[in-house]
């Protein structure tokens, strides 16, 4: 079960759970402990020890703190969907963003900790040219050296056709037939860190020759970010963006029914199975009815205040959805202004 396969907000539940509960006893295991080793040793390869670690494990901290992260939010975090029609716009907001200097609360997270779907991911091209999808993001706050920080990480499909990440596993695959069983779904490519109410750095561009450079194609139709022209840190752009753009009047998230199977299943893994599809709001609506007769419409713009909203799922089960305040009417129709008036009576 993948999201590539699904299309329904009950499919996109199912699948996150699958992919939740695979993850967390992937991140729980020797495998997963020793992927996260193998990936903080080069991704930090050639930088000093810190004070008083180990010559031999320099980095034994980080790699403790990325493995207990990882494990408590695949089991513990909320899981957001970004549909697929959203991808595009968080995508751009991401690559325009520059976040050097600027004061980050720590109510710019909707949680503390959660994980970030994306079935149609967003592409990521390093200095060195080579290109990688991020299909997931999660993000923990942890007490950093810089101090209490978002950290923030980057997963890509294993199992991606289209990602060239995932071909150069395949790859490794066909010299070490065991290396698939060594990995989970998703496998961490990329790790930022945000800081909560100091100022966030400014990325460093390291000189690189160009002709040293072996740059690789993305599929066709997708957003790629590049390090050579990004301003922050792709993977807490993507995440930072999500975070604003999934708060704004544009965006609605659905809360996702889940089949009682899958429920069972996530009990049974301690997996907190709440899965929220963030989608574009919709902004207008039919006025001609399949019967051809012309339905009312409106003349005017409105303010809508914040309601539950009714639906029943393809099983038949009742589920609701917070519907944000937001503005109904034609685009170009004058904005109707009311007025609140409080009414004091004995």
């Amino acid at each position: 079960m993948t999201f590539r396969t699904e299309s329904t907000l009950a499919g996109y539940a199912r699948a996150a759970v699958e992919m939740k509960t695979r993850m967390h006893e992937y991140c729980a295991s020797t495998a997963g402990g020793e992927y996260i080793r193998a990936f903080v040793a080069t991704r930090f390869a050639g930088l000093p020890p810190a004070d008083n670690d180990d010559e031999t494990h320099p980095d034994r901290k980080l790699v403790d703190v990325l493995q207990r992260a990882s494990g408590a939010v695949w089991a513990q975090g909320e899981a957001y969907v970004l549909a697929p029609a959203m991808t595009a716009i968080v995508a751009a907001a991401a690559e325009a963003l520059d976040l050097a200097g600027d004061l980050l609360t720590a109510d710019a997270a909707p949680t503390d900790g959660s994980v970030l779907f994306l079935p149609e991911p967003i592409y990521h091209r390093t200095l060195s040219g080579q290109v990688s999808g991020v299909a997931a993001i999660t993000w923990a706050t942890i007490a950093a050296p810089i101090g209490r920080s978002w950290l923030i990480c980057g997963w890509a499909d294993r199992d991606d056709p289209e990602d060239p990440h995932a071909a150069r596993i395949q790859r490794y695959a066909r010299q070490d037939p065991t290396l698939l069983s060594r990995l989970g779904p998703y496998v961490m490519t990329n790790l930022d860190v945000l800081p909560i109410a100091a100022p966030v750095p400014a990325v460093q561009q390291p000189d690189i020759d160009e002709p040293d450079r072996d740059w690789e194609t993305a599929p066709d139709g997708r957003y790629v970010i590049a390090d050579a022209t990004a301003r922050t840190r792709p993977c807490a752009a993507i995440a930072y963006a999500f975070w604003r753009i999934q708060a704004q009047p544009i965006a609605v998230a659905a809360p996702a029914p889940l089949d009682r199977p899958a429920r069972r299943r996530a009990a049974r893994a301690s997996i907190v199975h709440d899965t929220r599809v963030v989608m574009l709001r919709r902004t207008s609506t039919p006025t001609e009815p399949d019967d051809g007769h012309p339905k009312w419409h409106y003349r005017v713009r409105f303010v809508v205040r914040g309601h539950w909203r009714r639906l029943i799922d393809k099983q038949g089960q009742a589920y609701r959805i917070w519907i944000n305040a937001h503005i109904k009417g034609p685009d170009n129709a004058p904005l109707l202004h009311g007025e609140k008036v409080a009414v004091l009576a004995r």
